[in-house]
């Protein structure tokens, strides 16, 4: 079994790891793919002429298997080899995209095919979502966490900068059954080199209900995993409705279509690319302020698209929602894995992300509904005082202030 006490960890950092080597590696390749996939998605709508309602069906479609197998999940990355976990799922991850991709090429695309194609992949995503937490975990040694949080985001982030653009200019020459084939592709040989990290099983005796029980016991306990997790309810569901729903259907109506949104995705990824070399070198104490603070640079862009500023404009706010993003990502992982025990990673992974996604489905299609009766624009500024509003109140909790680099909590917990 590859542990975090695998020998050159220390004195070389999270890379003297060979298991932590093939996980950045799978975690590399797949980006590359992932990086065009939604505006591939996004255009395969409404290239079949679906608008806002359309694509807001097709993306809670994608959301909700998250709610529905996160916490599955979460049981199962705590009980069964995290490494088969992580090859099941990218493995039916790229049998979706793949399947998705003759589909919109056949020209048989409509919006309940790709909802379904969508569904599965999502599914796909949410199980081994928890499992990929606690694998890191593993791998490297806690001192190191931070930096390896920060080299998984590396890659993936200098991928993300030029694939929407890519992925901009493919679909508007192509269309979009290419970058979704390739997404396809990359998800099939992350699996390969996934199912090489061998983690073996951890040693259970309960049933899994049990471990679910005391899964939620000791969520509910961490006053700061669960406050956050609160806010990130309110924080995601609107940026993801506001930038994922709204922003390619007012691109496509006062910008350039495709290759305008995939530079704004690009110029995102650049601001995601830029803090995780922030992330590399920041060593702040207090990480969930950090997170909490930085993370509402995310109303930025939905404020300019909302306003209607020009491209430059909405470019600049995109790359400094980016930046704050990722600090406020590596801050947060960091913090979560030297604060809970990696018996509990899974559990604890997947009771937050299902908190932080449950809102997401109805972002969509309310903001998808809204957008359709009165303006995508007045909704953009709705999502964006949404965020800032979760952020304020998120500050007003005292654990944010206590959960620090030394792994010392609140005193209502100690994990």
């Amino acid at each position: 079994m590859q542990t975090a006490t695998t020998p050159g960890t220390t004195r070389r950092g999270p890379l003297g790891s060979a298991g932590f080597r093939r996980f950045l590696m799978a975690h590399l390749i797949s980006s590359t793919g992932s990086a065009m996939a939604p505006l591939a998605l996004a255009y395969s709508v409404i290239g079949g002429g679906g608008g806002a309602g359309s694509l807001s069906l097709v993306l809670a479609g994608n959301t909700v298997p998250a709610i529905a197998f996160l916490l599955a999940g979460g049981v199962l990355a705590d009980r069964l080899s995290r490494s088969r976990i992580l090859f099941a799922g990218n493995l039916l991850a790229a049998a979706a995209q793949g399947a998705l991709a003759l589909i919109v090429a056949g020209g048989h695309a409509t919006t309940a095919v790709i909802a379904a194609c969508g569904l599965v992949s999502g599914a796909a995503t949410a199980v081994t979502a928890p499992a990929a937490q606690g694998a890191v975990r593993l791998l490297v040694t806690a001192e190191q966490l931070q930096r390896a949080n920060a080299l998984l985001r590396l890659p993936g982030n200098a991928v993300k900068l030029l694939g929407p653009v890519i992925g901009g200019l493919v679909v508007a020459a192509s269309g979009p059954a290419w970058a979704l084939a390739w997404d396809a592709a990359t998800f099939a040989v992350a699996a390969t080199l996934l199912l090489g990290l061998r983690l073996d099983a951890p040693l259970t005796v309960t049933s899994a209900l049990d471990d679910l029980r005391a899964g939620w016991t000791g969520f509910w306990s961490r006053a700061w995993l669960w406050t956050y997790t609160a806010a990130g309810t309110v924080l995601v569901a609107a940026w993801l409705a506001g930038f994922q729903l709204l922003g390619p259907v007012v691109a496509a109506r006062r910008y350039g279509g495709a290759p305008d949104w995939g530079l704004v995705q690009a110029t995102f990824a650049g601001g995601l690319l830029a803090g995780t070399l922030l992330a590399l070198r920041l060593r702040t104490h207090r990480l969930l302020l950090v997170s909490v603070t930085t993370g509402s640079g995310l109303a930025l862009p939905l404020l300019a698209l909302g306003v209607g500023l020009a491209l430059p404009y909405v470019l600049l706010a995109a790359a400094l929602a980016g930046v704050g993003l990722d600090l406020a990502i590596v801050a947060w992982t960091t913090a979560f894995q030297r604060h809970v025990p990696p018996a509990e990673l899974g559990r604890m992974s997947a009771f937050n992300q299902v908190g932080e996604r449950l809102a997401v489905p109805l972002g969509y299609l309310v903001a998808g509904l809204a957008a359709d009766a009165w303006d995508s624009r007045t909704v953009l500024l709705a999502c964006a005082t949404l965020i800032v509003a979760a952020t304020a109140v998120n500050l007003c909790v005292p654990d944010v202030y206590r959960v620090d680099r030394a792994g010392r909590a609140g005193p209502a917990e100690r994990p």
